[in-house]
């Protein structure tokens, strides 16, 4: 279960279509827009006419699963093909997609960030308690001392949502909504959305660890808010039609952020794409979106979540790491990874090298050195440390190994095992390998897991998906970076490893963060909107350096650089957008004016002029294509003033990674005399072709003295 637990949280691929035996039929997501203004329309019997003209059924029972009624319009169906491409081509339809499974994606994360507890800590508490977060994930534990109701008062009045989180489940004051998607009740059978939840606004708990790992008062970053556990996903994953269903209720129930740690495995087109069409209809209602980026890193073009409207966000690290030492019989010591709570208390043990494990009659050499399944012969593997050159222990532990050693591909991250075990990097165990070879009885022990504070941090975690943008090439994704690597928060305790706190890697763990970290922002600035929540985190983040020149490990890395939640609350001025400001991107992104109409429910003309890149966001990204010699690239923006009246904002530029970039701010100087008071300006990029280079980019500082207001700047080309 451990080895299933690790996949769930680190490689998020998509693995299946919701595909149906009944006539080949499939089922279709059928997203119609806006919900109309029209007070006689009933959405329910409008979905119901169109799959009786389209299907010729007199009865759709069966065919119809849900239907989207309260924040938008649409329905999804069991379709065959013909009968999906009839839709599509219905009036009022703006596109119709396969329902498919997505994936789901602390003692110390937040004291990291600086939001720490105690005094040194501002907070608004009434605004926070008045704050609602909805949690779209695998449901959540009741009944953990992270979501208890003691000393919390009833439910805002603006909530408008229910506890139906099926049997033996209850609600509370602190855990006040409970909505289930999946039949089998609102209840974490998984463990991820108990982690989730937590981590955004779960309880202060005191003397909290994994079986002694990681100690310390354990606690969410708004633990006064409420939160709200919307069920989308199980372990075989969480389907697209769960997904805007939760949206839906959602924006409905009244919740004020929106955290869902989920993705496709790949980008797609924003109108096929439910977390980017049920975000779209939340940032409409003034709600925030924050979404995993994606755990395929380290590769280029793996990001999954690209839309403007939602807030992206990477995984790094913090300066706490979990290490397992493994000790040879020549006294030499080797430090791996791993969350190993059991160890083999100093005891030597005979060491064996997978290959030397081999069953013959089933499997070649390099299987068993890989210890493939069924490719261990027990006699000579029981009672050992066993020796995998792969990062897969647990056919050894199959067949009576008493320890394990394994190839670390996931630098400096560590999962929990269900034995003793250490993965090591390759270079660490092809030293081990030459040891087992150069000793007649080579022996070894496996020490329990410690933790050390001195990693350099924060650093990107290689499973972090990067950029480019693929769907909309001119808005740099991911937006920010927080702590995603060995994150402690609560757990089920009905999923192994069976305790109320674990330790679980990945973006699902970095969404979180910042969720909590808006809605910590939200708390000082109910009045904001999302787009100004979403500027005030990434204008104020903490600059990371990049270690390489390609897009590996640059802004396609980290965006606008790590959250910094305490700067974030004064940020001095403000990238704002409104609704229409995303529609006239639409526009730009060649969505035709029918389709946009739709999408918004509002009037729409569009034309030539809304270039995507002029969205007015907080970093400033252009592809640049054909092969000329010297390129020009123009930016719009405008800023809001949120510091101070009577104020100056001079800019400053700060050319990143060796670039060669000419770039000009015109004006060079901002004058407020209110606040909320805007102003706008152009920035003009040039500079000579990329040549061997793929990225080029600097920064651009507003600064009035107190306020550094940062904003990246990217140039780049295709591989």
């Amino acid at each position: 279960m451990a080895k299933l637990l690790a996949f769930f949280c680190l490689f998020s691929y998509i693995i299946v279509l919701s595909l149906y035996d009944n006539q080949d039929q499939q089922v279709y997501v059928v997203y119609m827009g806006a919900l109309p203004s029209s007070e006689v329309y009933t959405p329910m019997s409008d979905h119901m006419n169109i799959l009786q003209g389209i299907t010729g059924e007199s009865s759709n029972e069966g065919r119809l699963l849900r239907s989207y009624k309260r924040s938008f319009n649409g329905f999804a169906a069991r379709l065959t093909q013909s009968e999906r491409e009839r839709i599509a081509n219905m009036e009022g339809v703006v596109s119709v997609f396969p329902s498919k499974n997505l994936q789901l994606q602390t003692t110390t994360s937040w004291d990291f960030m600086g939001l720490k507890k105690g005094k040194a800590t501002n907070r608004n508490l009434a605004v926070e308690s008045n704050t609602i977060i909805g949690v779209i994930d695998a449901g959540i534990t009741p009944e953990s001392e992270s979501f208890s109701d003691k000393g919390f008062g009833p439910p805002p009045q603006k909530w408008k949502g229910v506890c139906s989180g099926g049997k033996n489940f209850t609600c509370n004051n602190k855990l006040i909504g409970a909505r289930d998607y999946t039949s089998e009740g609102s209840r974490d059978t998984v463990g991820h959305g108990t982690h989730t939840a937590s981590t955004i606004a779960g309880n202060a708990i005191q003397d909290a660890s994994f079986y002694g790992l990681g100690n310390g008062t354990m606690r969410g970053g708004v633990p006064a808010s409420r939160i709200v556990t919307y069920k989308v996903c199980t372990w075989l994953g969480c389907s697209s039609d769960s997904i805007l269903a939760a949206f839906d209720d959602a924006i409905a129930d009244g919740v004020d952020i929106i955290s869902i740690s989920v993705n496709m495995g790949y980008p797609s087109p924003f109108d096929e794409d439910p977390v980017a069409i049920g975000a779209f209809h939340a940032i409409a209602k003034g709600i925030l979106t924050v979404n995993s980026a994606g755990n395929n890193g380290p590769e280029p073009k793996t990001l999954e979540s690209v839309a403007p409207w939602i807030l992206t966000v990477a995984a790094s690290n913090t300066n706490r790491a979990f290490i397992t030492k493994v000790v040879l019989g020549n006294g030499k010591t080797l430090v791996g990874k791993s969350v190993n709570t059991l160890g083999l208390n100093g005891t030597m043990y005979p060491l064996v090298y997978g290959k030397s494990a081999v069953n013959s009659s089933a499997c070649s050499v390099e299987s068993s050195e890989k210890c493939e399944e069924g490719c261990l012969q027990e006699s000579l593997v029981k009672g050992k440390v066993v020796v995998c050159n792969s990062t897969d222990s647990y056919e050894a532990l199959a067949n009576g190994a008493v320890a394990g050693i394994s190839l670390n591909r996931t630098p400096n991250v560590a999962f929990v095992t269900s034995f003793p075990l250490a993965a090591l990097s390759q270079e660490d165990l092809n030293s081990l390998v030459s040891y087992i070879k150069s000793e007649s009885s080579p022996v070894a022990t496996v020490l329990r897991t410690e933790e050390s504070f001195s990693q350099i941090a924060p650093v990107v975690a290689a499973f972090s998906s990067r950029g480019p943008n693929t769907i909309a090439t001119d808005i740099l994704k991911p937006d920010i970076s927080a702590p995603g690597v060995e994150i402690l928060a609560a757990f089920s305790p009905e999923v192994s490893p069976s305790s109320s706190y674990s330790v679980l890697s990945g973006t699902s763990m970095s969404c979180p963060h910042v969720t909590g970290v808006a809605a910590y922002i939200r708390t000082f600035h109910p009045q904001w909107s999302p787009s100004m929540i979403k500027s005030a985190i990434m204008t104020t983040a903490w600059p990371m350096n990049a270690s390489e020149t390609g897009f590996v490990s640059t802004e396609f890395a980290y965006g606008a650089g790590h959250v910094d939640p305490i700067s974030a609350t004064n940020p001095g001025l403000v990238y704002d957008l409104t609704k229409a400001d995303y529609t006239a991107f639409l526009c730009g992104m060649k969505y035709n004016a029918t389709t946009v109409k739709l999408i918004s429910g509002e009037a729409v003309t569009c034309t030539g002029e809304n270039l995507p890149r002029n969205l007015n966001y907080p970093s400033m990204s252009a592809k640049l294509s054909g092969s000329k010699s010297f390129f020009t690239v123009i930016f719009k923006r405008s800023v809001t003033n949120v510091g101070t009246q009577n104020s100056i904002y001079n800019s400053k530029i700060v050319l990143n990674h060796g670039s060669k970039l000419n770039v000009k701010v015109f004006p060079s100087a901002l004058v407020f005399k209110k606040v909320n008071e805007k102003q706008s300006f152009t920035v003009i990029v040039t500079g000579s072709a990329l040549e061997s280079k793929l990225l080029l980019s600097a920064n651009l500082i507003w600064s009035d003295g107190t306020h550094n207001v940062r904003s990246p700047i990217v140039v780049y080309k295709s591989e």
